[in-house]
């Protein structure tokens, strides 16, 4: 090849700098998001003092958040297909400011799962759409790299979410995070306004009633009835009325299977589906999308076991228990990208079920050891989890996403993060469940008997944290094993 050649082949493998600026100032949206959602989850013990709640409540401020961020993802493909991506953008930036404002001024309980919702539907916006953007405008040989610069961008979040939650508590009312929140949002909305290009016209598309009530009815009836179960079952081991839980359970669970199959039904009948779901009929995508539902159930619920199995048994400080979180957080976020790299480098197969692999070690290691951890312990299995976790989770959707066509991807990016919220919202529901059945009956909080109550709690959720694990990576362990198949 000649040499100008090269050169002109190498240029169009370099990154704009405008891409970098839209993958950052978008990201920030949902960095922003995840950093208040582990910030509340560190805050549990004091929210539940200050509102006079009890953990099942308490955990609906990370469940409501994280459910409206899942029920907002189905409609990022018809966003993405029918506005301007600076105008999607715009949106998500007003919702994050709005929420924000509202949990300034919150003093009921209540009024904070409103601004949850609110700071939900902005960051269900915004994640996707900074997918889609990458997906759509990254170079061939560097989708890898900048779908790892992606995580990055909302693993940090989590990273220092919890000690950012500790620190405030020590020296600050825990409203003083949101009023730094706002303008951390109005930078970003600057970056994204120079930075965000339109490569794609838009579309006449068009949104379905019936599909956009069917789904988010599923995810709400879907959580609701795990939540609802978890509170029946907590009533009933200590001696209280469970039958109204439980009936709202039940309900739940119909209404939330039968508005899924509502949705697709319509979807496959409509003419503009909201989401395409046709890319699930080949096996290989319909698995990487049952690991990107499970393995985040453990990924996410893991913040808020540590920082409340370490405060209510261990009896830390807010600060220190978010400090447990920190390390492990943080080197996920530098692997990321490495993640990313290897999948460029390598393929999808060994980057991701070899770390995801050795990541098991950390939810076996905390249950062989969960009646005798202590802080030091917690944080280092975390670390292991957190370190090979982020390698190898950074590539599940990049992997399902590969052999989707290019047209269909964005319907893709939509079920994958759909599938990644809903799975965090139920983990959280899950893992909270847990521990409030094992803490029934357990007297109050701060005895001796509470503090046992909750190690045995935490032995059931890292028992389930491993079977979650190891559900995920025999799912994508499948997946590759169909698509060796195929060539």
């Amino acid at each position: 090849m000649p040499e100008t050649e090269q050169m002109r082949a190498l240029d169009t493998e370099k990154i704009p700098l405008k891409l970098i600026g839209a993958i950052v100032a978008v990201g920030s949206l949902a960095f922003i998001g995840i950093l208040t959602e582990t910030v509340m989850t560190v805050l549990f013990p004091s929210l539940m003092r200050e509102f006079h709640v009890d953990t099942a409540t308490v955990q609906w401020i990370t469940t409501i958040y994280l459910l409206s961020v899942a029920a907002t993802m189905p409609i990022s493909s018809f966003l993405k297909r029918r506005f301007p991506l600076k105008a999607i953008f715009l949106a998500a930036v007003a919702l994050a400011v709005i929420g924000s404002l509202i949990m300034i001024v919150a003093h009921v309980f209540p009024l904070l799962i409103v601004a949850r919702i609110i700071q939900g539907i902005g960051s269900g916006i915004a994640t996707p759409l900074m997918i889609n953007i990458i997906l759509e405008q990254s170079p061939r040989s560097k989708i890898g790299r900048l779908m790892g610069v992606g995580s990055l961008v909302i693993t940090v979040a989590p990273a220092i979410g919890p000690t950012v939650g500790g620190a405030v508590t020590a020296i600050l009312p825990w409203r003083a995070i949101f009023v730094a929140v706002v303008p951390l949002v109005l930078i970003a909305a600057f970056i994204g306004m120079k930075c965000i290009e339109q490569k794609i016209p838009t579309e006449a598309a068009f949104l379905d009633p019936i599909q956009l009530g069917s789904i988010i009815l599923a995810l709400v009836g879907l959580v609701l009835a795990l939540n609802q179960g978890g509170v029946a079952i907590s009533a009933a081991v200590s001696g209280q009325a469970a039958a109204k839980s439980g009936v709202i359970a039940i309900v739940s669970l119909i209404i939330g299977l039968g508005s899924l199959l509502l949705f697709a039904l319509s979807s496959k009948k409509a003419f503009s589906p909201l989401l395409r779901l046709g890319i699930l009929r080949d096996p290989v995508v319909l698995l990487h999308v049952i690991a990107y539902l499970v393995l985040p159930l453990v990924a996410i619920g893991y913040g808020y076991v540590i920082t409340n199995v370490s405060q209510l048994s261990l009896g830390v400080s807010a600060f220190v228990a978010g400090s447990l979180v920190l390390p492990g957080a943080l080197i996920g976020v530098v692997c990321a990208p490495v993640g990313g790299w290897l999948y460029d480098r390598f393929g999808a197969v060994k980057p991701i079920l070899i770390p995801i692999g050795i990541a098991i070690a950390g939810p076996v290691l905390m249950l062989i050891f969960s009646m005798h951890l202590t802080a030091a312990m917690l944080c280092g299995f975390y670390f292991i989890f957190g370190f090979f976790y982020a390698v190898g989770a950074a590539n599940i959707m990049t992997s399902g996403l590969s052999g989707v066509p290019h047209e269909f991807r964005p319907d893709g990016n939509a079920i994958f993060n759909t599938c990644l919220q809903f799975g965090g919202a139920a983990g959280t529901a899950l893992f909270s469940t847990i521990l409030a059945v094992a803490q029934a009956g357990a007297g109050e909080e701060g005895t001796s008997r509470f503090a046992h109550a909750t190690a045995v709690g935490g032995a059931w959720t890292f028992a389930t944290m491993t079977v979650i694990c190891l559900i995920g990576w025999g799912c994508l362990a499948a997946a590759f094993r169909i698509r060796a198949t195929r060539r």
